[in-house]
């Protein structure tokens, strides 16, 4: 067996074997190789949702061209084979030697080289979805072919690449008259997607949803009659004047609303940060939405600018209560207001900043404020110029309130019974909110994780129960021992909604349950001994969605006044590099155990809503078979099936470590 550094152990009693592992052994990825063996770390998998981010990568790009006034009409084309072509009629990739690399001409370096582009100064771009500078190069990179034409200066060039590699250098195609912009035609490599190909129904409606995202583009959409159905048309102009106005028109229609129209509007952010547009509504009795986008990115995980919204929104209507002398209003929340509203937002923000490279949410903190500010004086200025429409509106509202107050009531009353007739474990650092709805309970373990923990925590909602070291194996164990375990009969305690027989889901006394462990072996250890706990125990919890895996940080980092925190070993080096001069005297900390992590450090990385990053644990409903033999071999009573795992996977895991 290998040990932790890839070298052999020497047989018992015997001598070492000469070292295999040697500098020939270490590999170096150049170029857009590392897109190519971990295509997961850029687009978020090899399935067909990364399979059209590479299409959204295109497209951005085209939008990014148009948003900022360069271009008027995008022309999407896909065709038979899984080809798919972008073209628009804005600038124009840039074609000239690039000063770092006079040998190449930009438009290569942007296609072959990770983090290039024109958007990290934020000079030729002042919004923009593309920030990274991976876009281009990592949709060449997983493609099959990929032929680039640019018109720039009424002259054509054209350049071909094959798996990112490229096929000739740059060619003058000659003269051109009335055309510029740039076409990119590509067809994903199947050696990396399979049989996944492009839907032309999803790609047809993310056009649309662009073209309603910024009414000032035309977007000209076109697909094989093979390819077209009712619901997608073999050709289409999509533009649309009035913007998010005519999208959530077109998408409420029909449904009863609290409002006559849609509130719509746009405002500016100070000091030039950028702007923000919207479209809101209330429907009665019906289920709203609320799509939220980020440089004509969609943000489906939401993000600080949908907090913005929530928060102008609520302060908003509850300032015009108060002006009204309606003392119920002061009782409205967000989920009052926004549980039934249909709305849209779009902000384009400077620098915005993202949660991973998918950038499913907005994380950049002073698009709160932005949003929030802009909002609020129109949202005001709209409830006062027609008092009957906010009449109606506050009305709506408050009912819905008191209906969530009466609700809670009913659910709190068995709730403090079952309280007080329950020996809470003296452990137990309850929250202080009595429903169960917005509360968490954290499984830490020890006492001194525990005290950081109950220092960091939110006490309103935020419970702490510290276990003793490594809980039970439920799976390996006799139903006598489970009964005798101190530290499960806590754990079954706080949560009270019983087990087995006795288990009532109405009973839960938390939200969600938050396995909160070290960032080490050990940690890992207990953090599975405690989902084998509840998928043996308390199965209904996970398939509710109501178990999750806090990430704690592993290292700190810090500069001068910048500290950043690592989750890995991996990430440690990629921070080094990424937010760090190489010349810098980076301190580098490494936490023991939660219990050495400073409170304010433990809140801002692990327990802050806001900011942390929580794993659900699920269960996949497709395949609970496979499911339970894998627990079964990992977790069970027979150590040969853990062993013969062991056997099948030990080489896949040395060469991932390795590649770590």
């Amino acid at each position: 067996m290998n040990d932790l550094f890839g070298g052999k152990r020497p047989p018992k009693g015997g001598a070492a074997e000469p070292d295999s592992y040697s500098a020939k052994d270490i590999e170096v990825l150049e170029g857009l190789e590392p897109v190519r063996r971990r295509p997961g770390m850029y687009i978020g998998g090899t399935d067909e949702n990364a399979l059209h981010h590479l299409a959204s990568e295109i497209i951005d790009n085209a939008m990014d061209e148009a948003v900022a006034g360069h271009a008027n009409f995008i022309e999407v084309t896909l065709e038979p084979g899984n080809w798919l072509t972008v073209r628009d009629n804005g600038r124009g990739i840039p074609t000239d030697p690039h000063p770092k690399f006079p040998k190449q001409s930009a438009l290569e370096v942007i296609l072959t080289t990770l983090h290039s582009g024109g958007k990290f100064s934020g000079k030729a771009y002042e919004t923009s979805g593309g920030l990274h500078g991976v876009g281009s190069s990592v949709v060449n990179a997983l493609s099959e072919r990929l032929e680039v034409e640019v018109a720039r200066d009424r002259v054509l060039y054209t350049m071909a690449f094959a798996r990112g590699v490229p096929q000739g250098k740059l060619k003058n195609a000659g003269a051109v008259h009335n055309r510029r912009g740039t076409v990119i035609r590509f067809k994903p490599d199947p050696e990396i997607f399979a049989k996944h190909e492009f839907s032309a129904a999803r790609l047809y409606r993310f056009c649309r949803s662009k073209a309603y995202l910024y009414r000032g583009v035309e977007i000209r959409w076109a697909c094989d009659a093979s390819l077209a159905s009712q619901d997608v048309p073999a050709s289409a102009v999509l533009h649309f004047p009035g913007g998010l106005g005519d999208f959530l028109a077109a998408a409420v229609q029909g449904k009863a609303a609290v409002v006559p129209a849609p509130w719509c509007g746009e405002g500016d952010f100070p000091e030039g940060q950028g702007r923000c547009e919207w479209a809101v509504t209330w429907l009665d009795h019906a289920e709203g939405f609320l799509n939220t986008y980020a440089n004509t990115i969609p943000t489906p995980q939401g993000g600080t600018h949908e907090a913005g919204l929530r928060a102008a929104l609520v302060k908003g209507l509850r300032a015009y209560g108060e002006l009204k002398k309606e003392k119920r209003a002061a009782t409205i929340t967000a989920e009052d207001l926004l549980t039934g509203m249909a709305g849209m937002l779009s902000v384009f923000i400077r620098e915005p900043q993202f949660q991973g490279q998918t950038k499913d949410r907005l994380t950049s903190p002073e698009a709160t404020r932005y949003v929030e500010q802009a909002l609020r004086d129109h949202f005001d200025h709209w409830l006062t110029g027609d008092p009957g429409t906010a009449d109606n509106l506050l009305a709506w509202a408050i009912e819905r309130a008191e209906d969530r107050i009466r609700r809670r009531e009913q659910k709190d009353t068995p709730r403090k019974s079952a309280t007080r007739k329950l020996r809470l474990p003296g452990k137990l650092a309850d929250c202080a909110r009595e429903s169960a709805e917005g509360t968490e309970l954290f499984l830490v373990e020890g006492d001194s994780a525990g005290g950081s923990a109950k220092q960091a925590r939110d006490r309103e909602t935020q419970a702490v129960l510290p276990l003793r070291g490594k809980i039970l194996n439920v799976a390996s164990a006799s139903t006598e021992k489970l009964r005798g375990n101190q530290e499960l009969k806590d754990l079954i305690e706080a949560l009270g909604c019983g087990v087995g027989d006795r288990f009532d889901l109405a009973k839960l006394r938390y939200g969600r349950l938050v396995i909160m462990t070290d960032a080490d072996v050990d940690g890992a250890h207990i953090a599975a001994l405690l989902m084998t706990f509840f998928y043996k125990e308390l199965p209904v919890l996970v398939r509710e969605g109501r178990v999750f895996l806090a990430q704690p940080p592993l290292y700190r980092l810090q500069h001068g006044g910048k500290s950043v925190y690592a989750k890995d070993d991996a990430d440690r080096e990629r921070l080094m590099k990424k937010e760090f001069k190489p010349s810098a005297k980076v301190e580098v900390s490494r936490f023991k155990g939660l219990g050495e992590m400073p409170p304010a450090s433990l809140k801002e990385t692990t327990m802050d809503p806001r900011k942390r990053t929580l794993l659900k644990v699920v269960l996949p409903a497709e395949d609970r078979a496979a499911t339970a033999e894998l627990m079964e071999a990992l977790m069970g009573r027979k150590p040969e099936l853990r062993f013969k795992f062991i056997q099948e996977n030990a080489a896949r895991m040395d060469a991932e470590a390795v590649d770590a």
